[in-house]
């Protein structure tokens, strides 16, 4: 049986519904992970815990090359094929890559599966500038948000909206780095498909059987509740922590 946390092998059922209806990252966001680098096109970036590149493909827009870290290879191959995306397989523990061999590491939703001290150590070796965390949040002060909310805690099978707390305290005590902190909202606009297409999205919820299918039931009501002219809005935040070596 496999660790319920082994981020390495959670996702692969999930892939085609992770690279379908997950949210990409607000433009701020990748501002904020760049600031102060120059010119984006004359970086090489590492996106570990890549999962199917939504966020490589973001930086890469930027005019950056980017190594995306992959260790699911259902993920991988989900993912968008990009001349300035080189894929490969590898955790953050072990990426396989040559020692200061990028500017800017970029972790996106993806650091607390490996909030560990021996991760973050890695992440230093291989970068020489900057290493840098996106993580997306629920903006929970919006009602509709505020009920997918309470919703899918009460279906969770695991603790993993608990584990993302924790990974952003975490990075904050990044060894040896000068901590920066910021904060971009953005909306994500969900027609009743890809509502529940969001929830399908994530490891902590049921995917079959009676439990997944009440889960549905209710989103459905929830969706009927809050809808404008066949959509609901979920808002949300990014928080950018950056850990700043030189």
């Amino acid at each position: 049986m496999h660790d319920k946390h082994d981020s390495t092998r959670r996702f692969g059922a999930r892939a085609q519904s992770y690279a379908a209806f997950r949210p990409a990252y607000p433009p701020e966001a990748v501002d904020a992970a760049l600031r102060g680098l120059g010119d984006p096109s004359a970086l090489t970036i590492a996106d570990i815990g890549a999962g199917t590149g939504i966020s490589s493909r973001l930086f890469t827009q930027r005019g950056a090359k980017v190594v995306a870290v992959e260790p699911n290879e259902r993920m991988r191959t989900q993912a968008e094929p990009h001349p300035n995306v080189e894929w490969r397989e590898g955790t953050a523990q072990q990426t396989g890559l040559p020692g200061k061999s990028v500017d800017l590491v970029v972790i996106c939703q993806a650091f607390h599966w490996f909030a560990t001290t021996e991760a973050m150590l890695e992440l230093a070796r291989i970068a020489r500038r900057r290493v840098a965390l996106l993580q997306y949040e629920r903006d929970e002060r919006d009602p509709f948000t505020k009920a997918y909310g309470e919703i899918v805690r009460g279906y969770a099978t695991d603790d993993t909206e608990a584990l993302r707390a924790r990974g952003l305290e975490a990075f904050s005590r990044f060894p040896g780095a000068r901590i920066t902190r910021s904060a971009a909202y953005f909306d994500q606009p969900l027609d009743r498909e890809g509502l529940m297409g969001r929830a399908a999205s994530s490891s902590y919820l049921p995917a079959s059987g009676e439990r997944a299918d009440a889960l549905r039931r209710d989103l459905s009501a929830l969706f009927d509740e809050y809808e404008r002219d066949g959509k609901v809005t979920m808002q949300m935040v990014t928080h950018v922590v950056t850990a700043g070596l030189t």
